[in-house]
C-alpha cells in the first residue's frame, strides 16, 4: 500500500491557522479531502496519514471524522497538550478512535530549547508509550540537543522526525544538521519523513541539485526502513505542485529494489503507524 505520510486539511480560520502568514496567503482557503484524493490517485497512493494542522481538541475531532467519512484517511496524527488537567482522560478516549495512531505539537513553535526535556513533556511521552502512540517531532535547530537527550531517555517510544528537521536549503546550510541527522540516528526508536523540503527551499527559483545532499544524508543515515515519503500537503503548494515532490526525490531512491521502494512510499509508514493493510 502506497500511502503519504505527511498532509494535512483544514476548514480556514485566521485565528486556528495563525501561522499562515501574509508570504502564504494562497494558504488561506479550505483544504478538503475532495481536493486531495485526485492528487494521490494521479500519483499511485492508495491513502494518507492526516496530521495536525491546529493545537485545539477541535482539530482532532475534524480530523476523526473526515477519516470515518474517507477510507483512504488510513490514519490521524492529532494534538494534544501534555499540560492540560485532563490529559489522561483525553488520551484514554483516543484509545476507541483507531485511526488515531499519534500525536504531534508545534514544538518549532517553542522559545525554549529544553521544551522537550520538560518534566510534563516527558511524563506526556511516557503515557503515549503505554498506549503505543507515536509521536511526531516538529523542531528548529534550538530545539537539537533536547530532541536527543529525549530521544535517549525514551527508547521504548516511536518517534518520527518531521520534514527532515527542516534544514535551511535555501542558505545552504548543512554541516550541523547534517551531524544532528547522524546522531539521531544512531536511535533506533527515529524514523525520518522526507517531507516538507521544497518549501525549505527557494519557493520560486529552487533546483533539483538543491536537494540531493539533503536526501542522501538522510537515507544514509536513517536507512532504507527508517525513511517515509510525505509531501506536506497543501502547505508544499506555496513551492512546488504534487508531482513535482515525487520526481525530486526519484533519483535519490533509484538504487532501491522494489521492495525497498514499496517500503519507503508505503510499507514503513504502514509498519510504524500500525496502519492495517
Amino acid at each position: 500500500m502506497r500511502i503519504d505520510s505527511h498532509q494535512h486539511f483544514w476548514r480556514y480560520s485566521p485565528e486556528e491557522h495563525a501561522w499562515i502568514g501574509p508570504e502564504m496567503s494562497a494558504l488561506a482557503r479550505d483544504f478538503l479531502p475532495k481536493d486531495l484524493k485526485p492528487l494521490l490517485e494521479e500519483s499511485g497512493f492508495d491513502g494518507c496519514i492526516a496530521v495536525q494542522a491546529a493545537a485545539s481538541i477541535q482539530e482532532n475531532t475534524f480530523l476523526l471524522e473526515l477519516a470515518r467519512k474517507h477510507a483512504f484517511i488510513r490514519a490521524v496524527v492529532g494534538w494534544i497538550d501534555f499540560e492540560a488537567a485532563d490529559f489522561k482522560v483525553l488520551l484514554k478516549q483516543y484509545l476507541q478512535e483507531p485511526v488515531m495512531r499519534g500525536f504531534r505539537q508545534f514544538v518549532e513553535q517553542e522559545a525554549d530549547p529544553d521544551y522537550l526535556i520538560r518534566d510534563s513533556f516527558l511524563q506526556g511521552i511516557a503515557m503515549l508509550t503505554a498506549h503505543g502512540y507515536t509521536y511526531d517531532l516538529l523542531i528548529r535547530p534550538r530545539h537539537y540537543a533536547s530532541t536527543l537527550a529525549c530521544v535517549a531517555q525514551n527508547p521504548n517510544q516511536q518517534f518520527v522526525l518531521d520534514h527532515m528537521a527542516k534544514p535551511a536549503i535555501k542558505s545552504g546550510e548543512f554541516t550541523a544538521w547534517a551531524d544532528f541527522i547522524e546522531q539521531l540516528s544512531s536511535y533506533p526508536n527515529v524514523a525520518c519523513k522526507l517531507s516538507g523540503y521544497a518549501t525549505e527551499a527557494d519557493w520560486k527559483a529552487w533546483k533539483p541539485q538543491d536537494f540531493k545532499a539533503y536526501f542522501r544524508q538522510v537515507i544514509g543515515s536513517f536507512g532504507k526502513q527508517r525513511i517515509l515519503y510525505g509531501t506536506d500537503w497543501p502547505v508544499s503548494t506555496l513551492a512546488a505542485n504534487y508531482p513535482q515532490l515525487k520526481e525530486l526525490i526519484a533519483p535519490s531512491i533509484q538504487d532501491f529494489t522494489a521492495d525497498e521502494r514499496e517500503a519507503f512510499y508505503g510499507g514503513n509508514a504502514c509498519r510504524l503507524y500500525k496502519i492495517k493493510i
